[in-house]
């Protein structure tokens, strides 16, 4: 593309599915003007009727349009209408654009090889007609539906994804938690390093440049037999950087639940998990790697041994894999008993005791008498006060819905998220625009809370097979 094209000013068509994913989209194209065709107000007043994420941003979606044209005439509506009206958190800074609606039919006819009057064809029309009527501006379809780009790139017309909401470029940037430390780290800081020891724990002072790019709570190692593992406990400019070697899970001695860690980032894990001190802990992982059983171990272990947490609450989104089984039946607790398939087949695991069948079927009552299910449909609102929350296949939330979830944490409670970032279901939400991904990135500065990506599956050999091959 020329410069002098690239220098033009914008105008951005929105498609609907964009204020349907995120109302505040009308603010985020900061200097340039956007565009919104007659069509995309009358599919947002289909979306609007409903309780789900959809309904409720179309809604909010609506307020923030009827709040800006409210206080203008007919005259500055066909002129544009400054964004900046609007005073929203952090979301209006440099924003000198306008807000342009469609106030005129369309004199521009599609090509014969789009036929139907369709909604996607009325945008794409418009953004054709807009392309003549403003030659001096760069005019650009933004929408997340994949197929109305490609037509509309065959036509002429650039179009491009909302990327606004996208926490990274590429999820291979994702923090995964652990460092490994060079071979020689300990000969290297020798010198300013400090050791103590406080009720059978180690900690050691560390300080030197490449202590800088740490974060809290992230997992230390060096590898092979003479190697160590470790936990950055506190970080301050001045007086170095505080780690505490790691506990050891894979002993037998020392196991949760009667679960030992398998390998070091289960090791990582379980050391997280049973740490008071870290209120929010995400696990990422393929499938097979035990995200939900060492939770479930831990959970269980806080809640009833030590007493730290009252019960333990799961929950998880529902989003079906294939094609849906319609209307369940009976309570909130009955009606997800089928998506929480993984919690059931995990307790048969931490109940396998020696104690025969009746051994089993108490301990089994026992567990499930301190373990409850919930939808995410009826958390806004809501306190947890002393709970161990785990919130299993979060990679399926959307940023808002994982705040909305979070902020629910009272006093004593703690909030694990599990998921897999490569096995999305959620229509619209992709690996780098993932709640999931959106939590582990801004949490990653937070001394209480922390994350590890698991490497390694350990479910079965023919499991891990097929998550490296199929």
């Amino acid at each position: 593309m020329s410069e002098s094209a690239q220098e033009r000013p914008r105008l951005f068509v929105l498609d609907t599915n964009v204020l349907m994913h995120d109302p505040s989209a009308l603010f985020r194209f900061k200097e340039h003007d956007i565009f919104l065709p007659m069509v995309v107000l009358e599919e947002l007043d289909k979306g609007k009727k409903g309780m789900s994420e959809v309904a409720r941003n179309v809604r909010q979606t609506s307020r923030f349009l009827d709040e800006l044209i409210s206080h203008v005439s007919q005259h500055a509506i066909s002129q544009g209408i400054p964004l900046n009206t609007l005073q929203l958190n952090g979301v209006v800074e440099n924003l000198t654009g306008h807000l342009f609606v469609q106030t005129k039919p369309v004199d521009m006819a599609l090509p014969s090889s789009l036929p139907g009057n369709t909604p996607d064809n009325n945008i794409l029309a418009m953004a054709l007609s807009l392309q003549t009527e403003h030659p001096d501006k760069r005019v650009i379809l933004v929408s997340k539906d994949i197929n109305l780009r490609i037509k509309a790139t065959v036509l002429g017309i650039r179009a491009e994804d909302y990327s606004n909401d996208k926490v990274l470029e590429d999820v291979n940037l994702l923090y995964n938690g652990f460092h490994r430390l060079p071979d020689d780290f300990w000969e290297l800081h020798t010198k300013e390093l400090e050791s103590w020891q406080e009720e059978g724990r180690t900690f050691y002072r560390v300080s030197g440049p490449d202590t800088e790019a740490w974060y809290p709570s992230q997992c230390l190692y060096v590898p092979g037999e003479g190697g160590f593992q470790a936990i950055v406990r506190e970080k301050k400019a001045d007086e170095g950087v505080i780690i505490e070697l790691a506990e050891d899970y894979s002993n037998p001695k020392h196991a949760v639940w009667g679960i030992t860690a398998r390998n070091q980032e289960q090791n990582f894990a379980l050391n997280m998990l049973l740490d008071p001190e870290l209120d929010f802990v995400s696990l990422l992982g393929t499938a097979g790697t035990g995200k939900t059983l060492l939770t479930l171990a831990a959970g269980l272990v806080q809640t009833l041994d030590l007493n730290l947490y009252r019960e333990i609450i799961m929950t998880r989104v529902t989003v079906p894999v294939g094609e849906d089984i319609g209307f369940l039946p009976g309570t909130e607790e009955e009606k997800m008993t089928p998506w929480m398939g993984a919690l059931m087949d995990n307790l048969e695991v931490l109940t396998q005791t020696e104690g025969g069948e009746w051994g089993r079927a108490a301990t089994e009552d026992l567990l499930r008498s301190r373990i409850r299910i919930h939808s995410l449909n009826f958390m806004r609102g809501r306190t947890f006060l002393n709970k161990f929350i785990i919130l299993d296949e979060a990679q399926n939330l959307t940023p808002k819905q994982m705040k909305t979830l979070i902020t629910r944490a009272g006093p004593g409670t703690k909030i694990v998220c599990l998921g897999n970032v490569a096995q999305i279901d959620t229509p619209y939400l992709t690996e780098t625009t993932s709640g999931l991904t959106y939590a582990v990135d801004r949490f990653k500065d937070w001394p209480h809370s922390g994350h590890i990506t698991l490497q390694r599956g350990e479910r079965s050999r023919l499991a891990d097979f097929a998550s490296e091959n199929l």
